[in-house]
């Protein structure tokens, strides 16, 4: 059996890495193999966030990669679409592989689609319900294609049968619980804290990126000035995406950069490493917010709405406007509420699977396709 898996953002990397391994293993057991070969279309072409991906997390290397960077949406999907057409015709695959809801996720989905070769979406059935989101357009669009729709959560599920899919849909878990559970102290003996000369559980940790808060000068404005108003009471830790700093410099709000602890992108290990360990967490990214909920960090989300609205029910994650006041008061809260309790957030429950998704996906896959 072969399978082209299409990835291209780096939380697509890090997915990848967890059912490449789980294919490896299956290889290893069988006697029917899975020949897996990674088309990266190079959507996140930075060193830190695509080529150490591949290093760090052990994912074979891609065969191809289109290197397909710097485009408008349409023009990017656009030129992905003709790219992974061809190289599906080459390679006459058994199913293609897409992970979440990127341009590089839409583009495989419909490429395959057009050719009659199945497609596996993994992270099926997640929903913001804000049609304003480019990646709630992906989303949609790629379910509506695809034959194994492969769900993280009962929530999932559930938000694909009020569509009318019930067909092929399965809830195999989170392969980002897999990955974080595969390599919490791998993270944390590889790059420990004094790397950057902080203290477990004190500071806050920061990642800010989506178009929706760095695109209107006001709101990006108001967050940081937010941040750096917090800045006085607990170091504000914040890897800085190379776009999220390029804006700032454009729209003038450099200085508040002054004092806050500023650090060019990190890898994925580094990553867990300061998130596992961080006072609480700040973050418009998907990602973090779940994995907040593994670590037991207390998470604020400057976003009206989230497709993880399990980390939201726990109480472990908070939704927070960009207004400057309701950032620094909601934080000043959970800071308050920590110092009584003296104790990580408790997430309560698990609704995430067992660690265990991508070993279903691969089964799935054999046993479906």
């Amino acid at each position: 059996m072969k399978v082209i898996t299409v990835v291209g953002a780096r939380p697509q990397f890090i997915k990848a890495a967890a059912v490449s391994r789980a294919i490896a293993e299956y290889n290893d057991m069988n006697d029917l193999q899975i020949e897996e070969k990674i088309l990266h279309t190079g959507q996140h072409y930075d060193e830190q966030m695509s080529a150490v991906f591949f290093e760090q997390l052990e994912i074979p290397k891609p065969k191809y990669n289109l290197g397909i960077v710097e485009k408008t949406h349409g023009a990017m999907t656009g030129r992905m679409l003709a790219d992974i057409e061809a190289v599906l015709i080459d390679e006459t695959p058994d199913a293609l592989l897409v992970y979440g809801d990127t341009n590089s996720t839409l583009a495989g989905a419909l490429a395959a689609a057009k050719l009659h070769i199945p497609v596996i979406h993994v992270e099926a059935g997640l929903r913001s319900f804000n049609m304003m989101m480019p990646e709630e357009i992906n989303r949609i669009l790629t379910d509506r294609v695809s034959q194994l729709l492969l769900c993280p959560t009962q929530t999932a599920v559930e938000n694909l049968a009020a569509e009318g899919i019930s067909a092929g849909v399965y809830n195999v878990g989170d392969v980002m619980f897999d990955v974080t559970l595969y390599y919490r102290d791998k993270a944390r003996e590889q790059f420990p804290l004094t790397r950057w000369g902080l203290e477990e559980n004190g500071y806050l940790l920061c990642t800010i990126h989506r178009a929706e808060n760095t695109d209107e000068p006001g709101k990006l404005g108001a967050i940081f000035s937010a941040l750096q108003s917090l800045s006085s009471q607990l170091k504000v830790v914040i890897p800085l995406h190379p776009r999220t700093r390029k804006l700032l410099n454009d729209y003038g709000y450099d200085h508040y950069l002054q004092d806050l602890y500023a650090l060019e992108p990190v890898s994925y290990l580094e990553m867990i490493s300061l998130e596992s360990a961080a006072k609480i967490i700040v973050t418009d990214s998907g990602g973090m917010q779940k994995e907040a909920f593994f670590h037991g960090v207390s998470c604020v989300t400057i976003r009206d709405q989230t497709e993880w609205v399990e980390t939201v029910s726990a109480g472990v994650n908070q939704l927070c406007s960009t207004d400057k006041e309701q950032i620094v008061v909601i934080i000043n809260d959970l800071l308050l509420r920590q110092a009584q309790k003296q104790s990580k957030a408790d997430n309560g429950m698990q609704p995430y699977g067992k660690g265990k998704a991508a070993q279903e996906i691969v089964r799935l896959l054999v046993e479906e396709i």
